[in-house]
């Protein structure tokens, strides 16, 4: 854990840990660690105020009170074609917080119905951990076997009856005078209540959180977050090594199973991850950790003999001082090199000009606007040397 921290720290990336789910490795604790991203494949939730931050398939949701009894009478509505959430709410004219939705799976041999709020989504892998086994949704086939009628209309009335086990989200067991599907074509049910028209087998968090959402440890509000997965480590513990019989001799003479863990790092994701995170309208702005080369020497008119000598001899001396250096000596014109410089974003661009070398000096910038300054053409190799450390050493882990 704390190796993560400390490469993607190096790395320049603006990351946060998150509790997670272990899945299918299993173990007793799990942590992935997240890069913010509007275009990030996962998600997080985060508090501001105690700091909590999990995945969104981890994050605990705190279950609502539980609602008075309802007293309206159950009835059938017709709902022709109505078979999405929108569709039925706007036939209806009830907010999607009076639906119950019903969702068929698979576990093994059984089918299982969990059953969420209307405009909540159920997660998956909390589903899965409540039953101990892998889930696939059903298809439209065994929807209509099981309820008798198309996908979208199916209802937790009568399932108990016909070998399905009923789960639902703990937010349902706070409603009263509900929706759900009638288990028949272009049919709902209105006015359903827990106990006096169906029984549920077990009550859980399967649901997704959600913007808002109370935070378990604080109760403060919770910020969903779109994030790209850029490692993830598993606390093992003793469940393979105790399967393989893997033991080892301790220090006293016992045989005990290896302790074990399982740690995964998104090599490709790291430099996706930084540019998302360090970018402007112009281009990248590379971390200069992991940047494809620290600086950018640019000659803007090669074909000036002293600038391409000062050129030429600049990045001898920066290559002997180690500084990983690309030179740009293009018959292009300035403009277009920096543009360029900028879009390709290395973190330090020297500009090698004809006014520079009459005034004895070349132009040192930073990509992201942290420094700008003109160096002395016979020290400036040190000087860049010297900012480059300076560069390294702000994004260095802390010890």
């Amino acid at each position: 854990y704390e190796a993560y921290e400390r490469i993607f720290t190096r790395s320049g990336l603006k990351f946060s840990p998150v509790e997670a789910d272990s899945g299918a490795i299993g173990g007793s604790v799990s942590h992935e660690f997240m890069v913010p991203s509007p275009y990030g494949e996962d998600q997080m939730v985060k508090c501001g105020k105690c700091g909590y931050a999990a995945n969104v398939e981890r994050c605990e949701v705190m279950p609502p009170a539980a609602a008075a009894p309802g007293s309206g009478k159950l009835e059938e509505a017709a709902t022709p074609g109505a078979t999405t959430i929108d569709q039925v709410t706007a036939f209806l004219g009830l907010p999607p917080q009076k639906l119950v939705k019903t969702l068929l799976y698979r576990s093994g041999e059984k089918v299982v119905a969990a059953l969420v709020r209307g405009d909540h989504e159920l997660n998956e892998a909390k589903l899965a951990r409540v039953l101990g086994a892998a889930v696939e949704m059903a298809d439209a086939a065994l929807v209509e076997k099981i309820t008798g009628a198309r996908v979208g209309f199916a209802g937790p009335l009568g399932l108990s009856g016909r070998g399905v086990r009923v789960i639902a989200d703990n937010a349902v067991r706070g409603m009263a005078d509900f929706v759900t599907g009638a288990n028949k074509d272009d049919t709902h049910f209105v006015n359903v209540n827990l106990g006096r028209d169906f029984e549920v087998d077990d009550y859980a968090d399967i649901r997704a959180a959600q913007e808002g959402d109370a935070c378990p440890r604080c109760s403060s509000e919770l910020t969903v977050i779109r994030s790209i997965e850029v490692g993830h480590v598993f606390k093992l513990g003793t469940k393979y090594s105790e399967a393989m019989n893997a033991r080892f001799i301790d220090e006293a003479g016992t045989l005990r199973p290896l302790v074990m863990g399982c740690y995964g790092i998104g090599v490709s994701r790291i430099p996706a991850a930084a540019i998302e995170s360090s970018h402007d309208e112009h281009g990248i702005i590379w971390p200069i950790t992991i940047a494809p080369f620290e600086a950018m020497l640019i000659a803007t008119n090669p074909s000036d003999a002293e600038v391409s000598r000062a050129a030429d001899a600049l990045y001898g001396e920066l290559s002997g001082r180690g500084v990983e250096t690309l030179l740009d000596d293009r018959d292009e014109r300035a403009g277009v090199k920096f543009n360029d410089a900028d879009l390709i974003g290395i973190p330090i661009r020297v500009t090698v000009g004809p006014r520079g070398i009459k005034e004895g000096c070349v132009e040192v910038k930073a990509r992201d606007g942290s420094f700008e300054e003109k160096a002395p053409i016979a020290r400036a190799a040190a000087r860049i040397a010297e900012l480059r450390g300076k560069m390294m050493e702000s994004i260095a882990p802390k010890t």
